[in-house]
């Protein structure tokens, strides 16, 4: 530690990137620094602050803050501050306060350590520069992110991952069928943005029942560690020194909605939370209408209004209605979305712009219909200049498959959902296993024959009528249903019949799941695991697991309705509906618990039903009007509602003749299904899975898994640090830490873990850690290694080369970096880059013949005494040779700063057209919107071209 004085300027050893700092203040215990290229000020303390004092020396070329450059003659030090005197390029004598020293500048760390006889091992730098190549080549690849988690590469999930992710503030609504994996997409999307710096900060609103589903979903697939915030941590909170805003003390929290609708003034934190993006579950429990929203609705709404990136998650996008539904996606995008009734209008053009993009998309002539559309589109944007495109060019023209693919993208974004609305169907994802459903018509006892049901005329709450038994719970002098339903003796003898086999059943009520239990518990021997809503949310999870717990768990488990919200348990493949839902939707929910990606046997359904009653009425519709049971009913809602009033009418009078109301039920529900699929089910199936790109994900993701070189490179870690490892298992390590560990790794526990670099093994034993190039272990190693001075500095003797023996060359590793400003997410763009140069003596250059592989292959070990000799003898030569490597990696520079600009460049000027395009059709769209674009694009331009290259680490060749 040195004694900081403000004014005085220094680097933060852990955070190079961010270039000079300057001391602002000091008190007794910290002080605190402003780094000014990023715009960030740290506090640190005195005693542990990982900062060096920048000192430079005679010899030195320095740069001020307009650019000019100064070598560095001599050198004064008045009240702790040093100021420079030399000469400039036009040898006029300057002197330069500290204070004006550029902010950008990088030191040159390695060659003060290699004169100073600082001299790594040659493995540490091979392993240095094959961690620079490793990280180079991830910023490159597209896939980085989506498929380094605890999943299977499932194309439509990692096709939508890929398409939302790389967006900036992605702002959709992920509403696949049941079952098609919402909740991966969600994490892959998030996890993506997470680690390419795209978002930082994270809020995940879910109802109660789901928060630590979430929370160990997050963690277990994708290693992140989200924060609960709940009324125990603000109780914590308050005997704490916390900050004024209690979310900001997290970077990913997790909490659910009933707790920020019971507790306004941290609804009214989160909304201050500085969120980059907000993910919220079970987003059809949002109710919107043009004259009342609900309470919900507005909360989420102000914090999507406060939040760039917003996520909402949904298998129902109009279980609530088709305002509701427009709701959610005037949420995501108020300014392509903003009227209900020019939602409704556009909605009758769905089927000819269906028509039109097909045609697009598979090439064909164009035809009048789909010309006179097109021209339409003239005023959005260049759509007239791409259909001359597509009209002048050939079969095979490659601009004219770009002009299509372009004119697709407007057609979709400005006329359909777009971009807003991803919705998978099974229809169109294959590879679901068979559902049979299995019937259990049952006589309907005397005890339920003559209840009055008092609801019996209010259709909103006429699903309890479904439940007989809720009118005996819990009354005085009314007979124990248990005892005389026969649905209990027929439950026991199936779970009999269907032992081991793990069996869910789900009915509406907790008091019905809970007397069941009792009752199997008291006469049949079960200890049945029970699901429902008045478990806390650890007990819920507790109960899962004693269920999935193959040798001692329970064979069956019993769930209230809650039961088919988000709980997943592919492992069982028979269930109980030991009632049926009003709502087609909630049915199809209950069967998605069992029926969704990773279901490898066919699924039975079993159905106990009461004759002549209501439930003997619900199960015949749901069978033979929509095929419910064993077939998912898109249109479903859309029937119930028009049926509604009929539906109720037969549940009502269960011995009255049901054929016509199953006849115009399965013609309507034939219908609109037809409706559907000509219409807006095509638009989606174009924009939520375009299967051979989808395919091409898969196949590029699989190459990678077969062809990974992690576990060589993870090889190299663990010798280089020092850290043991032995074979587990059939693709499974232990790796251990030892007392010779050159630094610690953080995450590495110190009794040790179990590693696998297989997927399949990953997914099949999750007591193993999954190590790929996404996994925090692999990233925090690759990190400590380039951000510490750890093989910086190397030297080795060559034999076998044609070069003059005694020769002398030096490799240098160039970092071309740009200033990490959060806001501009410039990485996006110009990720740290290296540059390898190797020149000798002569400035002759030698990357070609002299790889690193050859290199490995045909180096002699130099003793430190006689390299420090030979650095020492030769530091004059070694001078030359680095002026001269600077030289050769800045001609190298413009070529890739030039991609970065045009990558930059085509990003958000097709932003800016988007959104220049909307305005034509929608005046709601602001000028300040499109300006903050034009802004982004000015100043990535402008940091971008403050790019400079920093030496990241060299080596010194002897040729012998």
């Amino acid at each position: 530690m040195y004694d900081f004085i403000p004014g005085q300027r220094c680097i933060s050893n852990a955070e190079l990137e961010m270039g000079l700092g300057t001391v602002m203040a000091v008190d007794e215990r910290t002080v605190t620094i402003v780094f000014v290229a990023t715009g960030d000020t740290r506090t640190y303390s005195r005693q542990t602050a990982p900062l060096s004092r920048v000192a430079f020396t005679i010899g030195d070329l320095i740069r001020r803050h307009d650019g000019s450059k100064i070598m560095v003659t001599t050198t004064r030090e008045e009240q702790g501050l040093i100021t420079y005197c030399g000469t400039d390029e036009e040898g006029n004598s300057i002197e330069l306060p500290e204070s004006e020293l550029d902010n950008f500048i990088q030191l040159n760390r390695p060659t003060e350590r290699l004169f100073n006889n600082q001299i790594d091992p040659d493995k540490w730098f091979e392993l240095r520069y094959l961690t620079l190549q490793q990280q180079n080549r991830l910023a490159h690849t597209d896939l980085f992110g989506l498929t380094g988690c605890r999943t299977s590469l499932i194309p439509h999930q990692l096709y939508i991952a890929h398409e939302v992710a790389n967006r900036y503030a992605p702002r959709v609504l992920l509403a696949d069928e049941v079952g098609l994996g919402k909740t991966i997409e969600a994490g892959l999307i998030l996890h993506h943005q997470l680690l390419t710096g795209r978002a930082q900060r994270i809020l995940i609103v879910v109802p109660e029942s789901l928060v630590y589903q979430w929370l160990v979903e997050m963690l277990r697939r994708f290693n992140l560690h989200f924060r609960i915030f709940d009324e125990e941590r603000c109780y914590v909170a308050t005997d704490e020194e916390m900050p004024e805003n209690l979310f900001h003390s997290e970077q990913l929290a997790l909490c659910s909605v009933e707790f920020l609708m019971q507790n306004p003034d941290i609804h009214e934190q989160a909304v201050a939370g500085e969120w980059d993006l907000l993910v919220v579950d079970e987003a059809h429990h949002l109710a919107w209408s043009p004259d009342h929203a609900s309470d919900e609705y507005l909360m989420i709404e102000q914090l999507a209004t406060r939040t760039r990136g917003v996520l909402l998650l949904t298998a129902t996008p109009e279980q609530l209605g088709k305002e509701s539904h427009f709701a959610r996606l005037r949420l995501l995008d108020p300014d392509r979305f903003p009227d209900f009734e020019h939602f409704l209008e556009e909605e009758k053009n769905y089927r000819p712009l269906a028509r039109t993009i097909k045609d697009l998309i598979n090439d064909k002539a164009l035809t009048e219909a789909d010309q006179e559309l097109i021209h339409s589109t003239f005023n959005e944007g260049d759509n007239q200049s791409l259909l001359a495109q597509i009209e002048a060019a050939g079969k095979e023209d490659q601009a004219g498959s770009k002009a299509r693919t372009e004119l697709v993208e407007h057609l979709l974004d400005r006329h359909g959902t777009g971009r807003v609305l991803y919705r998978n169907t099974r229809s169109a994802i294959k590879g679901f296993p068979k559902r049979i459903v299995r019937p259990a018509p049952l006589p309907l006892p005397e005890i339920y024959r003559n209840n009055d049901h008092d609801d019996a005329n209010d259709n909103n709450h006429f699903a309890a009528r479904l439940s007989p038994e809720l009118s005996l719970i819990n009354s005085s002098g009314k007979p124990d249903w248990t005892q005389q339903d026969p649905r209990i003796d027929w439950l026991i003898k199936v779970l009999e019949k269907l032992q081991p086999a793990r069996v869910i059943m789900i009915a509406a009520s907790r008091d019905t799941v809970l007397d069941i239990a009792q009752y199997l518990k008291r006469y049949s021997g079960l200890h049945a695991a029970v699901f429902h809503e008045g478990l806390s949310i650890v007990e819920r999870d507790r109960a899962a697991a004693y269920f999935a717990d193959g040798e001692a768990g329970s064979q069956v488990l019993l769930c209230s309705e809650i039961g088919s919200e988000g709980r997943n348990f592919q492992f069982a493949h028979h269930l109980i509906l030991f009632d049926l839902p009003l709502n087609p939707d909630l049915l199809e929910q209950r069967i998605g618990r069992l029926d969704r990606i990773g279901q490898t046997r066919t699924i039975y359904i079993h159905v106990p039903y009461l004759q002549d009653s209501a439930q003997s009425v619900m199960f015949h519709w749901y069978h033979e009007s929509l095929n419910a049971f064993e077939q998912t009913c898109p249109a479903g809602h859309s029937v119930f509602v028009q049926v509604e009033d009929a539906l109720i009418n037969a549940l009502r009078h269960p011995a009255s003749d049901t054929t016509d109301l199953i006849n115009n039920t399965k013609t309507l529900y034939r219908e609109l299904a037809a409706n559907l699929h000509a219409g807006r089910d095509r638009l989606l199936e174009y924009n939520s899975c375009r299967q051979n790109l989808a395919e091409e994900l898969k196949q590029r993701a699989e190459q990678a898994d077969q062809n990974d070189p992690l576990a060589g490179y993870m090889s190299r870690v663990f010798d280089s640090l020092n850290i043991d490892s032995e074979i587990h298992s059939e693709n499974c390590l232990i790796i251990r830490p030892t007392d010779e560990m050159v630094n610690q790794l953080p995450g590495l526990p110190d009794d040790g873990m179990t590693i696998t670099f297989n997927r399949q093994t990953a997914l099949s034993f999750e007591d193993a850690q999954y190590l790929t190039w996404e996994h925090p272990l692999v990233r925090t190693a690759m990190e400590m290694i380039t951000s510490s001075e750890m093989g910086n500095t190397a030297m080795t003797a060559i034999n076998k080369t044609h070069i003059k023996s005694g020769s002398t060359l030096l490799e240098c590793i160039y970092s071309l970096e740009v200033p990490p400003i959060s806001n501009l997410q410039s990485d996006r763009y110009l990720p740290p880059t290296s540059i390898r140069v190797l020149i000798d003596e002569q400035g002759r250059d030698h990357q070609q013949d002299l790889t690193h592989s050859f290199i490995e292959e045909h180096r002699v070990h130099v003793p430190a005494k006689m390299a420090n000799k030979i650095i020492h003898a030769k530091e004059k030569t070694l001078r030359h040779l680095f002026s001269n490597c600077e030289d050769v990696a800045k001609k190298q520079t413009p070529v890739i700063l030039k991609q970065a600009h045009t990558q930059s460049s085509e990003i958000l000027t097709k932003e800016i057209n988007r959104l220049r395009a909307l305005r034509q059709i929608n005046p709601n769209i602001r000028d300040e919107e499109i300006e903050f674009f034009e802004q982004q694009l000015a100043a990535l331009n402008e940091v971008l071209d403050a790019a400079s290259l920093r030496l990241d680490s060299l080596r010194v060749l002897i040729s012998i």
